[in-house]
């Protein structure tokens, strides 16, 4: 049990710095109604690449590392990628009478997610190199 709240910990401290990038991608491509939310699309995209990154180096070179995976996937880039504003911006887009936008978002976020999840893990298993993370 005493592991607990230093999981926590380090969870608390990744969202921080996640949740802290994408409010400032946010900032800098603002969504107008009816067009694309750019800003999460690519906050999305590439958090998923960064995830099947980090997942493979770290499962690969840190397996025994279970904090550094909790603050880089659950915290940094867990808060850095968002599902909720995602749900909200495709109801906005079907709202406001953009259902070929909404659909066009919707498809590019979750198959462009899932390629660019399934990218990050083979450069990560790339970086690592053959034999030489732990199996």
């Amino acid at each position: 049990m005493t592991r607990r709240p230093a999981v926590l910990g380090v969870v608390a401290v990744g969202g921080m710095i996640g949740a802290s990038a994408r409010y400032g991608l946010a900032r800098a491509l603002p969504v107008r109604p009816g067009e694309l939310p750019w800003a999460t699309l690519w906050t999305n995209l590439t958090g998923s690449f960064l995830l099947g990154l980090v997942l493979a180096v770290l499962a690969l070179r840190l397996p025994d590392q279970p904090y550094a995976r909790r603050f880089l996937a659950g915290g940094v880039l867990g808060a850095f990628t968002t599902m909720s504003t995602f749900q909200v911006e495709t109801a906005l887009l079907l709202r406001d009478g953009r259902p070929a936008t909404a659909a066009g978002y919707v498809a590019a976020s979750v198959a462009g997610g899932l390629v660019l999840a399934a990218a990050g893990l083979a450069v990560g298993r790339r970086v690592v190199g053959p034999g030489r993370g732990r199996r």
